[in-house]
């Protein structure tokens, strides 16, 4: 069983990368950007609310998060492992994730941080954009977004490093290249 996070910058591969992972270790693949498009899709009460900040390239607050995540937790399909994609963000969401994981008598594995350059993130992000018409992939925006995780998500992962258990991966280059080195790093977790 293997319960793990990956964390990186928008347009860093961690869609892909997660996608490949948990089909080799047999995990589901939670991804709060799904989790978010899904509630806004069906117009639920809490994803209209995320729909306004994920519109202006802002993190969906952690009162809004925290019971979609805790929600998708409580799923069967976690029994034997996750991986969670884009959560946590902030401080209070890993305290609240480790709340939710010790009521279960869990804990997490392994933090896989894929690192890359800003400006091949903001080429990645504006070829996504062209290609499925996302609102949240101008170029400010992406900017925005990428400010945003520094300020934020770099507190995580220093969190998450204090503990031994972040390993860093170069999330650029061949798809295949990246998973081999993330693959690697979860084994010598």
């Amino acid at each position: 069983m293997t319960r793990m996070l990956i964390i990186g910058p928008p347009g860093s591969g961690k869609g892909t990368q997660a996608e490949r992972i948990c089909g080799e270790l047999g995990i589901v693949a939670i991804s709060t950007g799904d989790i978010f498009r899904a509630n806004v899709k069906g117009e639920t009460p809490l994803g209209l609310e995320a729909k306004q900040y994920m519109d202006n390239g802002d993190f969906v607050p952690d009162s809004v998060t925290n019971r979609m995540v805790r929600d998708r937790l409580a799923q069967d399909d976690v029994v034997d492992g996750f991986l969670l994609d884009g959560y946590p963000r902030t401080t209070a969401q890993v305290d609240e994730l480790d709340d939710i994981l010790a009521t279960a008598g869990a804990t997490l594995d392994v933090v896989v941080q894929l690192t890359a350059d800003d400006e091949e993130l903001v080429k990645r992000l504006h070829g996504r954009a062209q290609d499925t018409g996302r609102s949240d992939d101008t170029e400010a925006v992406i900017r925005h977004r990428l400010d945003l995780y520094r300020e934020q998500t770099e507190v995580v992962v220093a969190r998450y490093a204090e503990r031994g258990i972040l390993a860093k991966v170069d999330g650029l280059g061949d798809i295949d290249d990246v998973t081999a080195r993330v693959m690697d790093a979860i084994r010598g977790a």
